[in-house]
């Protein structure tokens, strides 16, 4: 005879994780929420939509890539919970949206009880510093599909932005600034590329790195930092200075940027503006990795950029810590001619849209 158990998945694991981790799904609940864990699906009161003029839903999903190996090889789970939260609510936040809700799914081979509720706690930890509720999730077990230790992760949310006020490129103008927050580290992409650096270089994760000040392990598993509350704050204070935020995620600076500025215009990037963390330099060097390379794949110490109106530079500036004028958006009859070691990024992601320009070089940490 072969029942479930005997095919691999154990429902009784799967029960003893989620009593494991309601509480903390629980702590991030607001008042908008409606009912408890267990549902179908879960419930928010949406009555404050209601009084919106013309409210509109942004909705964003996303994973955290391959960095998911790094949390799997060191058994340490609560963490990545962050880095799924940030890659979500934080591509909502972007338009100017509150974020509603969120649910998540994990994928593993085996239900380990006590992985999974590290797993979501982490989810629930970030989802409560953002504001943004866990109602719902799945766990799937896999066997067979998947290695017993192993485990991927992917999250959705629903957020809210009047129409009237959504950021984006058809809000910025001739002369903007483009502020950039700092990165915590490497946050969550490009991966492959960095495990395969450690990998050639034979690097392990528990060893310590001078120029970083703690192992490999701890760098590559520093979580992503969240710019969510930053972000409506910035709107919030300066109102309409604000033009638009640009997420700095795969891609990097130059793809990213140049999704948010209109046709007919440059943002240039000042590359000597900000001194780029060391554990970006460490990996350059060590895999003998080009800059372009770099600069296309991570983040180089840049989370979040801001766009906004001359006159409020100095309030941002002095308002976010660590926060610095990166560039300028100009208007422009053609493209600027790309001297050596210049880049110029202009349709990336397939948006219509202006470009990019990235000029200097690098002041490396």
């Amino acid at each position: 005879m072969v029942d479930y158990a005997a095919a691999g998945v154990d429902i009784e694991a799967g029960d003893r994780a989620v009593e494991l981790m309601k509480a903390s799904v629980a702590a991030s609940h607001n008042d908008t929420v409606v009912g408890g864990a267990g549902g179908f699906a879960g419930l928010i009161d949406a009555s404050a939509l209601v009084g919106m003029r013309r409210p509109l839903l942004a909705s964003s999903t996303d994973g955290v890539g391959t960095k998911v190996a790094v949390a799997q090889a060191l058994d340490i789970h609560h963490t990545i919970g962050q880095d799924l939260v940030a890659m979500v609510v934080d591509d909502i936040v972007v338009t100017g949206a509150r974020p509603l809700l969120m649910t998540d799914y994990i994928a593993c081979g085996k239900v380990v009880p006590e992985k999974i509720a590290d797993i979501v706690r982490g989810i629930a930890d970030a989802c409560a510093q953002t504001d943004c509720p866990l109602v719902g999730g799945e766990t799937a077990e896999h066997p067979g599909l998947m290695a017993p230790e192993e485990y991927d992760v992917a999250g959705a949310a629903v957020g809210v932005v009047e129409a009237d006020e959504i950021l984006g490129q058809h809000l910025v103008e001739d002369g903007d600034i483009l502020i950039a927050l700092p990165s915590s580290g490497l946050h969550s992409n490009g991966y492959s590329l960095v495990r395969r650096i450690i990998a050639d270089a034979g690097w392990q994760w528990d060893r310590h790195v001078p120029q970083w000040g703690r192992t490999v392990g701890e760098e590559l598993l520093e979580p992503t930092r969240l710019y969510t509350r930053d972000c409506l704050q910035m709107v919030n204070d300066l109102g309409g200075a604000v033009h638009a935020f640009s997420h700095i995620t795969g891609g990097g600076l130059g793809a990213n940027i140049s999704r948010v500025i209109p046709s007919g215009m440059v943002a240039t990037i000042e590359r000597d503006s900000w001194q780029v963390p060391a554990v970006f330099s460490t990996l350059a060097q060590l895999g003998q990795v080009p800059w372009e390379d770099m600069e296309q794949t991570l983040n180089l110490g840049v989370g979040m950029v801001a766009v906004v109106d001359e006159d409020s530079v100095s309030a941002v500036v002095e308002t976010y810590e660590g926060a610095w004028v990166l560039g300028q958006v100009k208007k422009c009859r053609e493209l600027p001619a790309v001297g050596t070691g210049e880049k110029l990024v202009q349709g990336a992601k397939g948006v219509d849209a202006g470009a990019a320009w990235l000029r200097g070089e690098y002041r490396l940490g």
